[in-house]
């Protein structure tokens, strides 16, 4: 994650004890004792405890844990559904648990919207009516809620079917219904509660694939909570990984996988399909040496046989790619007495982006023996991946 991006919301030292002697369970806490012997010695429940991350600007941020890990807790925290016992939460400048009633409607209207697990839709509604449900609480006139309503159901895949009823859905469109609701408020940010854990496995994976359309296409700020980690690896931009109402360890997917904190997080991914997660930037190699595009095909040529190349990558002065040249093109260019090879390039070969997932690699070494070129966003080359770094990274992360 691009941590130059704007922090929407900020929570510090974050802590949560169910029960009516929060003090004295925090200062058990601090002398070091853990959540069952809080619970024992008490009879306090320590939720959350000393919780503190960042949230990027258009950013999907997912908490994962197993039940229990305090991941719900957490989510109904930061939109003060249940009260902090000690901490900050603060989004554009508003500290979230020091706000009055007032203030914290208001708050919670101007930035989250929030979608649940069990769809929370009102049966006797229209899917139309469902989804301008938020805006009616707001005052928002018929006319303008219902073009902002028809809009978000678009967005979601739903257009044609605003006059049907939430039992005439299947379990995913009702979800869509919800995501479409949410969007309809236009709040800066969008809370998802187990969003798809209640849909059958086909249907969830379809979920997660059009959430991450829909999170290319608007840049929403998400913070989504699952138990699931693939579906956290799938959609995740970072990860907060909770035990036991603790941070245990914060990363992209691929630091989760490649430098898991401790033997739990090691445990925890055991069974991951790494080659669907690790990604081309992890299986990168810096090039050994490129050609320019004012080079002649001698000095190309060269090259190669300096490095034991029989192709060598071509980019202009500010490494832009722009071609492949072949040792057998550039001896064809010094027999024709050509003085550039810029018109010798093959543009025969692939390239990716640096988050390009390694498992869509493999087919595409069997298709070119030539090292497959990484380009960023600027179409600058940045390294090279071959299938032996492929198969390499996965060993290396196999054995973490």
């Amino acid at each position: 994650m691009d941590e130059q991006r704007p922090v929407k919301i900020k929570v510090r030292g974050l802590s949560k004890v169910f029960g009516k002697q929060p003090k004295k369970a925090l200062a058990l806490r601090d002398q070091g004792l853990n959540r069952s012997d809080i619970l024992e010695k008490t009879g306090q429940t320590l939720g959350l405890s000393n919780i503190s991350f960042d949230v990027y600007e258009g950013e999907l941020l997912v908490i994962m844990g197993l039940s229990g890990s305090g991941k719900s807790t957490l989510i109904r925290c930061l939109n003060r559904l249940i009260d902090t016992t000690e901490g900050e939460i603060i989004i554009d400048g508003e500290n979230i648990p020091t706000l009055g009633e007032k203030a914290l409607l208001a708050c919670r209207r101007r930035h989250f919207s929030m979608v649940f697990q069990n769809f929370a839709l009102f049966p006797h509604r229209t899917v139309q009516e469902n989804a301008e449900f938020g805006l009616e609480i707001r005052g928002i006139a018929k006319t303008e809620r219902k073009q902002i309503a028809h809009t978000a159901l678009k967005q979601v895949g739903l257009e044609g079917w605003e006059d049907a009823y939430p039992n005439q859905l299947s379990g995913g469109m009702q979800q869509r219904v919800g995501l479409a609701r949410a969007l309809a408020n236009d709040a800066s940010v969008l809370l998802m509660d187990e969003a798809f854990s209640a849909l059958d496995p086909l249907i969830r994976k379809d979920m997660q694939q059009e959430l991450l359309q829909l999170q290319t296409r608007m840049q929403k700020t998400t913070v989504f909570i699952t138990h699931d980690l693939d579906e956290a690896l799938n959609i995740g931009d970072r990860i907060v990984l909770l035990k036991d109402g603790e941070v245990v360890q914060i990363g992209t997917p691929e630091e989760i996988l490649t430098q898991p904190a401790d033997d739990y997080v090691r445990r925890f991914i055991e069974s991951v399909d790494r080659s669907r997660v690790l990604t081309a930037a992890s299986a990168m190699r810096p090039l050994r040496t490129t050609a320019r595009d004012s080079d002649g095909p001698r000095t190309a040529l060269h090259r190669m046989r300096d490095h034991a190349l029989d192709s060598i990558y071509v980019t202009d002065r500010d490494r832009q790619l722009l071609g492949l040249l072949e040792a057998e093109a550039a001896n064809t260019a010094i027999q024709e007495g050509a003085e550039s090879i810029s018109g010798y390039l093959t543009q025969d070969f692939r390239k990716v982006p640096p988050d390009e997932p390694l498992h869509h690699l493999f087919a595409m070494f069997s298709e070119k023996s030539f090292p497959i070129a990484v380009i960023d966003e600027q179409h600058r080359l940045q390294g090279v991946v071959v299938k032996g770094a492929v198969l390499d990274e996965l060993a290396k992360a196999g054995e973490q």
